[in-house]
């Protein structure tokens, strides 16, 4: 393969591009340089005709954790335009890769989180191996689930979304694809079949649809009942009084999720609940995105965020000091204002090869 960075492989193989993640010593975080190359690659990718699509596939054992946030710790303490610039670029990238016109197969075995989730999720096709997991862990580090969250969380069969946003649960193979992350169940070991099809030009879907094996019993599937039912609360103090309550069958469930809920920032949590109400009346993934920056770039100028990242990833004593402490100090009012309009004017992103052919 010709090496186009040391953070990205790219190689162009018969009639498709085949790119493949390369920093497993970071669980392969996305970097501004890496969504810059990705971004490039699908122009290049949409002007040539010999080209059918792309596949995405990772070295080591994540797809990616998530965004490089030890970098976006560092821009949020010195250089806050940079750090509203990465997210820009982020979400530009995830309504390009929504509109890119042709097969886009993500090879997912591992970790796939976060900013990770934002360069595959918008594909054509997300292919899981034995080893994925799935999750939206924003609320535990003081942010919320961005990169599209907002389209993509709500749309989820029932309240799903709204458990997965706000609890960061970590979904195994069969969870993602009953919640529809993935849209096929393949062993990774063939999924160099999968490129060797897509390199051929061969029709991925039969090809996709002829590997596919139903991944087994989904927890998310099987708790479906309580999660509509409590997660459909209008607000996150109804959800906790409701799970607080919750008897019989599910009082074991309802005990553990009120323990991973406690963990969580207060702001993020109620930040997150409005943000997923809102996404799912978007009409579209960008008007999603413009929201979402919204909520970026203000949140990246309060205590949280910053505290989040130190507490779980940089000391990881996983004592996180959030401000506010509590739900009862996180006014609505507030929480409202976070997604009014800025002032400098909103996200403009760029439409590419509109309409988007899929989702």
């Amino acid at each position: 393969m010709n090496e186009a960075s040391n953070e990205i492989i790219i190689a162009m193989e018969g009639r498709a591009a085949i790119v493949r993640l390369n920093r497993p010593q970071s669980m392969n975080a996305v970097t501004l340089g890496m969504i810059h190359e990705l971004s490039a690659l699908y122009h290049r990718c949409a002007k040539d005709p010999r080209i059918c699509g792309a596949v995405v596939e990772a070295e080591g054992k994540a797809f990616s954790a998530g965004g490089d946030i030890r970098t976006l710790r560092d821009w949020m303490a010195n250089d806050l335009a940079q750090a509203d610039a990465f997210y820009a670029e982020e979400y530009q990238h995830n309504w390009l890769l929504q509109c890119f016109r042709k097969r886009h197969v993500a090879l997912l075995n591992g970790v796939t989180m976060g900013g990770g989730v934002g360069i595959s999720i918008f594909g054509t096709h997300r292919v899981a191996g034995e080893a994925m997991s799935f999750a939206m862990p924003e609320t535990g580090i003081g942010f919320f689930p961005d990169v599209g969250g907002s389209w993509f969380l709500p749309r989820m069969p029932g309240m799903i979304g709204m458990y997965l946003g706000l609890t960061g649960h970590i979904c195994n193979r069969a969870d993602a694809y009953y919640a529809g992350a993935v849209t096929h169940c393949i062993p990774a070991a063939q999924f160099g079949t999968v490129k060797a099809a897509m390199i051929e030009a061969e029709p991925i879907d039969a090809v996709l649809d002829g590997l596919h094996a139903h991944p087994g019993e989904s927890h998310l599937e099987k708790h479906r009942e309580p999660i509509d039912r409590v997660f459909g609360a209008p607000s996150v103090e109804e959800i906790l009084r409701q799970l607080e309550n919750e008897q019989g069958e599910w009082r074991e469930w309802a005990r553990k999720t009120l323990a991973v809920l406690a963990t969580k920032a207060p702001l993020s949590l109620k930040v997150a609940h409005e943000q997923l109400r809102r996404g799912k009346a978007c009409k579209t993934l960008k008007e999603a995105l413009v929201m979402e920056y919204r909520l970026a770039t203000r949140l990246i100028r309060l205590p949280d965020f910053p505290e989040g990242i130190r507490a779980v990833i940089v000391d990881k004593d996983r004592s996180p000091k959030w401000q506010p402490a509590s739900l009862g100090e996180v006014s609505d009012t507030y929480v409202l204002s976070l997604f009014e309009p800025l002032p400098p004017g909103d996200l403009k992103l760029v439409d590419y090869w509109m309409p988007p052919l899929h989702g």
